[in-house]
């Protein structure tokens, strides 16, 4: 009974809890402080990234949407980066304040380090792709692209993997290690290529027109123009199709706006031709009209 009040009592003496109540506000204090830092180095890297997007714009190396795309990109991946590496330390700082000799737990890191590197080949792989995608800016967020045969806009880049959500919406997560064939069908600007079938016998030469003065019609458009990069440039008869002629023409426009762009000169030339009686190719193999990236 003396012995449990002798314990009760040195439990009660301050001296007892101090070194524990300083060791737990440091080790509050580092994971407040590797917080801020968090949100520093975001406020870093934005500021870096206006410094940065505004010296290219003086420079007039690219547009201004693909320099806001890029600047996403790389502000995106370091930012993880980072928070990563802030977060490393200050549990390695706790770690130590709590008495925790901490040399043998980096020694066993470096050993299970490269025991998991020797089995990890794969996601260090796709870790070297994530860094090269990232240093040859071959895509952006934002871009719509092509990877391996699925195509779809690009919302995440990360180290190890790429995130593209299709046009149904659905979400496709490939390694960056598997990239073996990528398309980037906006990368500065894009062509929307345009074809149309028209019956034999039609007047080739009115049909040129009409497409041409329906290209520098969309141009002149409030609407349509701001998004036309350059006038409609109209090939020629690209082939002989089983149940008529295939004209084709293309137009380059801003990088995300092929499409509206598209639809919009589809709908104009089927009306045009209409007014000029010019015919469409009879129904069959060879659509009437049809544009393609």
């Amino acid at each position: 009974m003396q012995i449990s009040k002798e314990a009760a009592h040195e439990l009660t003496r301050m001296e007892h809890w101090v070194p524990w109540l300083l060791q737990g506000a440091r080790v509050i204090f580092i994971l407040i402080g590797a917080w801020i830092a968090v949100h520093i180095a975001k406020r870093v890297l934005n500021g870096l990234r206006a410094y940065s997007m505004h010296a290219m714009e003086r420079r007039g190396e690219t547009p201004q949407v693909e320099l806001e795309k890029r600047a996403t990109t790389i502000v995106a991946t370091l930012g993880k980066l980072a928070a990563i590496i802030i977060w490393l330390i200050a549990v390695v700082m706790s770690l130590h304040e709590l008495a925790f000799n901490i040399q043998p737990i980096l020694a066993g890191f470096g050993v299970a380090g490269l025991a998991v590197g020797l089995g990890a080949q794969a996601l260090i792989k796709d870790w070297l792709g994530g860094l090269l995608i990232l240093i040859e800016d071959q895509i952006r967020i934002g871009d719509g692209v092509t990877i391996n045969g699925t195509s779809g806009v690009v919302e995440e880049i990360n180290l190890r993997t790429t995130i593209l959500r299709g046009d149904n919406g659905a979400v496709h997560i490939i390694s960056n290690g598997l990239i073996n064939t990528l398309s980037n069908s906006t990368r500065e600007y894009a062509y929307y290529v345009f074809q149309a079938s028209i019956a034999y016998g039609s007047d080739v030469d009115r049909a040129f027109e009409v497409i041409a003065e329906t290209g520098a019609e969309l141009a002149a458009d409030v609407k349509f123009g701001p998004m036309i990069l350059a006038p409609i440039e109209v090939m020629g008869v690209d082939r002989f199709g089983d149940r008529g002629l295939v004209i084709r023409a293309r137009i380059r426009t801003l990088a995300s706006r092929r499409d509206d762009i598209g639809y919009e000169l589809n709908r104009r030339v089927i009306l045009a031709f209409m007014s000029a009686d010019i015919a469409f190719a009879p129904p069959g193999v060879v659509p009437p009209v049809t544009g393609r990236p």
